[in-house]
């Protein structure tokens, strides 16, 4: 039983309709092993009951033409699941339990998969190393007291573990690519509007996107193909022909033109990730492609805007959490008194934080100087990848200008936490979309990635590309089961 969780989700999937395993074997396989991980903390509910009765009710009658028939899977706390606890990482929905199904989790489900639980995630996806969840920090699987990075940390720690087969995170700022990258998996940002955001705790609106994060490229690739979908309960949902992702998944690159752009090279940046680029750099030729160099002008400003439009946006979402309708609520003498201090007990320090920050930049004298400049500075960068993709099919950068940090390094000191997303943060700004793969090693042995920047909803390019230079790269992760007692 022990070799099923190392087996990929695509072998799985292949074990499973040819009848070699039975559902039954591999969602206890998982569960076993998620139960002897609780040193990880990646789970905030399990399921494991009522996965194992899916299971069973799948073998009794299969249905082998699916996707994902009879896979078990667990999803990042922050989307709905009709009747099991959805937190978003928060105490002011620590009772939640929604009465209706997120339209890419329903998507997973319809190919017949099995919830196994929710994943641990920074409260309200608000954080770059999973420590501002309600719930507790989560351990990297790479080594103790090592931050599996964020939001999605849960979702990534369970993957690297072998926890799940693979899952599902969102990306608002990197919050999927910078947590694969530290835990040695691979993350995919769509394009904004590839996958619906119907039913998914909100963040920031113009920049949210759920996709998949998985051990390698091809399952990444199946994934994806099952949860975008035009959707018409989300108006942001984009009709388009999309492709057979991991039907279409080919290695011949041969000719494709990949940008290298000039001011990713930034300030301080470590050694081991410049050489890390340029050993990417020799991946991408050696599989075909010809190397071009690029200039992305407004790089610098991604950032600084970034940290404007998102905890705008926030202030705006979160301003529903107010003890009235449905959450967490405290007593207070009078009605102001009860809204105050249920915000105050209910938010976490980082969520406080961005709701101010945004309640700021939005307020009256101030939406000119800051929240229209920004909106202003984001059309600019996005035209910086209008005009680099006249000349390339794809971008080639690191996913963070460095691998995991410990748990506690960075928590009193937002800026450097929030400069963690300086690569990843330009393509939520553009809608653009990106994957990041496992590509070596620190002088630590933690795992550093590559980051493929594509055009918008060309995911089947760069998902090509990411599979091309995988081979070449050969990534092993070093994990040696360390919280397993």
């Amino acid at each position: 039983m022990s070799d099923v969780i190392k087996q990929s989700l695509s072998e799985l999937v292949e074990n499973i309709k040819s009848k070699k395993l039975s559902s039954s074997e591999v969602t206890k396989a998982f569960v076993e092993r998620s139960e002897k991980s609780k040193e990880l903390n990646a789970y905030i509910t399990e399921d494991y009951a009522n996965a194992l009765n899916k299971a069973k009710k799948f073998d009794e009658k299969p249905n082998l033409d699916l996707k994902l028939p009879g896979i078990p899977m667990a999803v990042k706390d922050l989307f709905c699941t009709r009747d099991l606890r959805t937190t978003a990482g928060s105490k002011i929905l620590n009772n939640f339990v929604p009465t209706y199904e997120s339209t890419v989790t329903q998507n997973i489900w319809n190919e017949g998969a099995i919830l196994m639980g929710k994943l641990n995630c920074d409260e309200f996806a608000m954080g770059s190393s999973n420590e501002t969840s309600f719930f507790g920090n989560v351990q990297n699987p790479i080594d103790k007291n090592l931050v599996p990075g964020g939001s999605s940390g849960g979702s990534s720690s369970a993957v690297a573990a072998q926890l799940t087969p693979i899952t599902i995170g969102t990306d608002t700022g990197g919050s999927i690519r910078q947590p694969a990258s530290f835990t040695g998996t691979v993350g995919l940002k769509p394009t904004y509007g590839s996958c619906s955001r119907y039913g998914i705790v909100a963040f920031a609106s113009s920049l949210d996107q759920a996709g998949p994060m998985a051990q390698n490229v091809k399952d990444c690739a199946l994934l994806q193909e099952v949860i975008s979908t035009y959707d018409e309960k989300d108006s942001t949902s984009i009709d388009f022909k999309r492709n057979e992702y991991s039907k279409e998944l080919t290695k011949d690159i041969k000719g494709k033109k990949i940008g290298i752009p000039k001011e990713y090279r930034v300030d301080g940046m470590p050694k081991e990730i410049e050489d890390l680029w340029k050993k990417g750099i020799e991946y991408a030729k050696d599989c075909g492609a010809e190397i071009i160099d690029i200039s992305l002008p407004h790089t610098n400003y991604a950032l600084p805007t970034y940290y404007i439009v998102a905890p705008a946006e926030a202030s705006s979402n979160l301003a529903r959490y107010d003890g009235v309708k449905y959450g967490f609520r405290a007593e207070g003498e009078n009605l102001i008194d009860m809204y105050e201090k249920t915000r105050s007990e209910g938010f976490g320090a980082e969520v406080q934080r961005r709701i101010m920050i945004g309640t700021y930049v939005l307020s009256s004298g101030y939406y000119d100087a800051y929240y229209l400049k920004a909106q202003k500075v984001r059309k600019l960068i996005k035209n910086d990848f209008d005009d680099a993709y006249k000349k390339v099919d794809a971008i080639l950068t690191p996913s963070t200008p460095s691998s995991a940090f410990k748990i506690g390094e960075k928590t009193n000191d937002p800026v450097s936490m929030y400069l963690n997303d300086i690569f990843t943060v330009p393509v939520n700004l553009a809608g653009l979309p990106g994957i990041s793969i496992p590509a070596g090693h620190d002088a630590k042995g933690y795992p550093l990635g590559l980051q493929i920047i594509g055009k918008a909803f060309d995911e089947q390019n760069i998902l090509n590309i990411a599979y091309a230079m995988e081979e070449k790269i050969n990534f092993k992760n070093n994990i040696t089961d360390w919280w397993i007692k």
